[in-house]
């Protein structure tokens, strides 16, 4: 058996710590260039791999993109696990807070965790990653608003702080208020989804 060349890429690693790499640089560069970055031969590229390597780990584009993604919800699972509060409401309160600095800290990695092709796909377990979250957030719904659809008004507000998310990234909403802060935003959503916080 010959040697491999200096110019060929070692691709002797343990499947699993190549698997680890391609991830952790897809990680890398998404926090750093956005979704649209993350093609399969610029992720090998910088792993140090042939542009085919990706694909013993990951047969499909979208399998690679939904390892990256699962990255990001376990670390915004991790920080919603650190929400406490008296209350549901006061819980709910910062979720929405947590949720929405984990949006505007990692807008690439946000980007991408919420394309519906991904979730839609079911790679990897992605949507038994991701629902738990949702889950979270109808159960403190229910409780604050008992007979309703907490579904629905969890629903509801999750698209609200999914917008308000994107459009402060923008700055449109920074142009249209004037607001330097989203606190008064993201408080006035919660009283329209949830009722005035002194009510519950």
């Amino acid at each position: 058996m010959r040697e491999p060349e200096a110019s060929e890429p070692d691709t002797s690693e343990p499947t699993t710590g190549l698997r680890a790499r391609l991830i952790d640089v897809g990680v890398d560069l998404v926090t750093r260039e956005g979704a649209q970055a993350l093609t399969l031969r610029e992720i090998a590229r910088r792993a140090g791999v042939s542009h085919g390597a990706p694909r013993r780990y990951f047969p499909t584009h979208l399998e690679l993109l939904s390892a990256i993604a699962r990255r990001g919800f376990a670390e915004l699972a991790a920080r919603t696990a650190t929400a406490t509060g008296d209350t549901p409401r006061t819980r709910i309160s910062q979720l929405a807070r947590i949720y929405l600095d984990f949006a505007l800290q990692n807008p690439g990695m946000y980007e991408l965790m919420f394309r519906h092709d991904l979730l839609e796909s079911g790679h990897l377990g992605l949507r038994d990653t991701s629902l738990p979250l949702f889950g979270v957030l109808v159960e403190l719904v229910g409780q604050v608003r008992p007979g309703t659809d907490a579904r629905a008004v969890a629903g509801a507000l999750w698209a609200q702080l999914h917008g308000l998310a994107q459009l402060w990234t923008w700055g449109s909403l920074q142009l249209a208020t004037g607001a330097d802060d989203f606190t008064h935003l993201l408080h006035t959503a919660l009283d329209a989804h949830l009722g005035p916080e002194g009510e519950r």
